[in-house]
């Protein structure tokens, strides 16, 4: 989620699209994009869009609104509390509420966010029967060392070490402090912190009076009110190959979309280690390729698509079928598409 390198400022026409997660619209032709844009998108509305990096990715904001100017304040207030939560759940950054409990082990006066995201990540692991589990941070460093000074996968017994450490029921939390029953352990909030810091900057954006908004960071995307009354918003569904077509396109006025993918952050060419792992092996699940989910908050579709990639895809499919205003498109490793019943294609 907190990527640390540097990535271009200009974006071509495809990158755009991807990235703003709006298909159809019309953008300008040739050439480079800027990243920022805004544009009479009608006689009673103006498009205005801010491109940033954050979180490790581009984050794309777009809102449809009559006043240029507000819409610009507005977008510059959004990515401010994107900071400002960003700073609250960054594990890489040591005087982090996150940095300061893993490296002590506890915390104490935990901020009202922090306490929001690991409860409802610990909501996820009951449901999901431990497929989403935030103390995998132990496995997923291990295997960033590893390649890193070896390029290969650790032993077994570093594993067994590591896997030992894995265990959300041994998190003590009571709403205002967060202890570890286990020395050693630690938390990653990657799998859901994304979509909850990209919900706080759609609160902002709400609570301005705009009503069409679009959020998209990385292909976690929150949409509001659709480009204009009766107009949805166009999402296109990231291609693990991130190349041709895409899998699918959807339709989407008011709600979120995450995709959880093995092509996210990987650290062997073949992409059989990667980011996700599974909390009950320690290896990254090999029968998919990606997840998308789609629900009312980019929070839930975060660790909804990262609970469903752990598990199988016909399982991951059943789980999510089995969560109210929750649709899925799964990709197996064979780039099969497997959808809930109720997925808008």
């Amino acid at each position: 989620m907190f990527a640390r390198e540097q990535r271009r400022h200009t974006m071509d026409r495809r990158d755009f699209l991807k990235l703003s997660g709006i298909l159809g619209v019309g953008v300008a032709t040739g050439g480079l994009l800027p990243v920022s844009e805004s544009v009479a998108f009608s006689r009673k509305l103006y498009k205005v869009t801010e491109t940033k990096m954050g979180m490790g990715t581009f984050v794309s904001m777009t809102v449809m609104h009559p006043s240029k100017i507000q819409a610009e304040e507005v977008i510059g207030m959004a990515f401010e509390e994107m900071d400002r939560v960003t700073s609250l759940l960054d594990r890489y950054r040591s005087d982090s509420p996150i940095g300061v409990l893993n490296k002590e082990g506890v915390l104490l006066d935990v901020p009202s966010e922090v306490a929001q995201v690991v409860a409802r990540s610990l909501y996820f692991h009951n449901i999901s029967d431990g497929a989403f589990d935030i103390t995998v941070q132990p496995l997923v460093d291990l295997y960033k060392r590893n390649f890193h000074a070896h390029n290969s996968p650790p032993s077994k017994g570093d594993l067994d070490k590591a896997l030992a450490l894995v265990d959300a029921n041994a998190v003590s939390f009571d709403g205002k402090s967060i202890r570890f029953k286990k020395e050693g352990m630690g938390i990653t909030l990657d799998g859901i912190a994304k979509g909850y810091i990209i919900d706080k900057a759609a609160e902002v954006i709400k609570s301005s009076g705009i009503e069409h908004a679009l959020i998209n960071a990385g292909g976690d995307i929150r949409a509001a009110g659709g480009k204009k009354v009766g107009t949805p918003w166009k999402v296109g569904i990231q291609n693990p190959e991130k190349e041709g077509q895409y899998p699918d396109v959807v339709k989407l006025a008011n709600g979120a979309v995450a995709t959880s993918g093995n092509y996210e952050i990987y650290f062997d060419k073949e992409k059989l280690y990667h980011h996700i792992v599974n909390p009950s092996t320690g290896v990254s699940p090999r029968q998919t390729s990606s997840v998308t989910v789609i629900a009312s908050n980019v929070t839930d579709a975060d660790a909804l698509s990262t609970a469903a990639f752990v598990l199988k895809p016909e399982a991951g499919k059943r789980f999510i079928e089995g969560l109210p205003g929750t649709e899925c498109l799964i990709l197996d490793r064979n780039r099969t598409p497997v959808s809930s019943k109720g997925w808008p294609s």
